[in-house]
């Protein structure tokens, strides 16, 4: 249901702190004018630890207005608490999302069970589609195959954004269910297309959206010596967006390409001196700045 490649949209925020309204506007346009698949407001690039629920309910409704339907939203909903996951998965509904992603709990660490339990009560009273999240250097769990197998039955349960950084993770869902695979690592992403993933939502595509759309579809199509070829070409652009925590780094790049003041809510911070000239380094020689 959903491929190629979705943007991990970053949220931006005024001089002060509240949010952009206007700038967030400007940025879903690049996105839609360079042929990103499909955005993602509101999730971990979105700094969703950090909004207000009326803010994320605020921030997803504003996305579906402005997209208007040219591409797919799928909202970050996700929480470690199972009523507030899903009062946001029906507020996303309501507001006209295509989908809503939902990480898997954090800090609580739900065994197998619970994380089977929560998915599948969300699933079951929202009847959004809904894409899984397993991203364990967040959460400090990782969703076993066996577990995405079993929730891959639910039948509003259609994808799975896999952060694991595990190859053979990948290998053993696709042996194991039907689901679609996307990438959560853009560094990742054409190898783990090459054995079935369908795409990839990417915190590279907020800063190079129609590369990562054409390498992405590009795969698509069989053509794995362009995608591959592309992967190549912007594989240290992508590894330079987490030398510190996402998304400090494509928040920085953003300001230095001269699309964004660079503000970030605490605990996120500007990045230290030494990362901020590697990053320009990296930047200058895209020819992004």
């Amino acid at each position: 249901m959903f491929k190629g490649s979705y943007v991990a949209l970053i949220t931006p925020f005024k001089d002060n702190g509240q949010i952009d309204e206007k700038k967030f506007e400007e940025l879903i346009e690049f996105q839609i004018k360079n042929k990103t698949n499909g955005i993602v407001p509101c999730g971990c690039t979105g700094e969703a630890a950090t909004l207000k629920h009326e803010e994320q309910k605020g921030l997803i409704r504003l996305c579906c207005d402005i997209v208007k339907r040219r591409v797919p939203v799928v909202a970050g909903t996700g929480s470690n608490n199972t009523e507030e996951a899903l009062l946001l998965t029906q507020s996303a509904k309501k507001a006209g999302c295509d989908g809503a992603l939902l990480i898997t709990p954090y800090y609580n660490k739900p065994t197998d069970e619970g994380q089977y339990l929560h998915y599948k009560r969300i699933a079951d009273e929202t009847k959004i589609p809904i894409m899984l999240y397993n991203v364990p250097s967040r959460t400090g769990v990782c969703m076993k195959p066996e577990t995405i197998a079993r929730l891959s039955k639910v039948s509003n349960i259609v994808a799975v954004k896999e952060a694991s950084g595990s190859m053979d993770q990948i290998s053993k869902i696709i042996s194991l269910c039907d689901i679609d695979i996307l990438s959560g690592d853009d560094s990742m992403t054409i190898p783990m297309m090459s054995i079935g993933a369908c795409g990839v939502v990417s915190v590279a595509a907020n800063i190079i959206p129609e590369k990562i759309s054409k390498m992405t579809n590009d795969a698509l199509n069989g053509d794995f010596k362009s995608a591959g070829s592309m992967h190549n070409d912007v594989f240290e652009l992508c590894k330079s967006l987490f030398i510190e925590t996402n998304p400090i780094p494509v928040k920085t790049a953003l300001m230095l390409m001269g699309m964004l003041n660079g503000v970030m809510r605490l605990p996120l911070c500007g990045m230290m001196k030494k990362s901020e000239t590697e990053l320009k380094s990296v930047l200058k020689e895209y020819k992004l700045i």
